[in-house]
């Protein structure tokens, strides 16, 4: 009898399927700058599969950006929203090291953690990972920050790979995402544990039950030989009283 051989491969996966809003925040640029009115690009994409914003809303995506939305969602492309802003060539924050005095708000500002440095110390900015949002600006009290044109993107090579362009940008955003998201959860961290320190600094102070006797056999006896001479004590003085006339 012929003995035939099952060929197993492997398992094939079963992809998750994107929701629309993952799709839509995969098109935009990631700067996290809050110029489409919301405090970054995931709550824009929210809000869009919702139907509570328009697709126009995002300066930093430009007209290429609406299109690609319209493209995604079936609708028609819109004018971008001048009440949001304009396009600006991509560019980034350099600090001037010489005037930073260290005062951390910029830090604070940055929602990617592009910036580094603490309190009274010099800051710099981590040129890589900074997406241009300009949030840094406003807060900085000394005006030592200055953006710059960013580099421009060429074909590259890595080992014997090339690069595009257009793949340098998707890593850049895809770089932003996870550092937003990082950071995200980072200050929800923080602000559960501030929250947990005051909780416990306010309560009321727990009542304290009496120690338990210790169980150390030599504890109980020396309590016995103590109970023994107190005993062997009283009944000396009573046969004493009992022997006066």
């Amino acid at each position: 009898m012929a003995v035939g051989f099952v060929k197993f491969g492997r398992p094939r996966r079963t992809a998750r399927r994107r929701s629309l809003a993952e799709r839509i925040d995969d098109l935009l640029p990631q700067t996290q700058c809050g110029q489409c009115g919301y405090p970054g690009c995931r709550p824009y994409a929210d809000a869009i599969a919702a139907g509570e914003a328009e697709i126009n809303q995002c300066p930093p995506g430009g007209e290429a950006g609406i299109r690609v939305l319209a493209r995604l969602l079936g609708r028609t492309p819109l004018p971008l929203n001048p009440v949001h802003g304009t396009p600006k060539p991509r560019a980034v924050a350099r600090i001037d090291e010489s005037t930073c005095i260290g005062c951390t708000l910029c830090i604070q500002a940055c929602p990617v953690d592009a910036i580094v440095g603490a309190a009274k110390l010099m800051h710099t900015v981590i040129a890589a990972e900074c997406t241009g949002c300009e949030l840094c600006l406003p807060p900085c009290p000394v005006d030592c920050i200055e953006l710059r044109p960013a580099p421009t993107d060429h074909w590259r090579l890595e080992g014997w790979k090339a690069i595009s362009p257009q793949m340098q940008a998707r890593r850049r955003t895809d770089l932003a995402r996870r550092r937003h998201q990082a950071r995200t959860i980072r200050l929800a961290a923080e602000a559960a544990a501030l929250a947990e320190r005051r909780a416990r600094r306010h309560a009321p102070p727990q009542p304290t039950e009496p120690a338990a006797p210790s169980a150390d056999p030599r504890q109980a006896v020396i309590r016995a030989a103590v109970e023994r001479a107190r005993a062997r004590k009283a009944g000396l003085r009573a046969h004493q009283a009992n022997e006066k006339p």
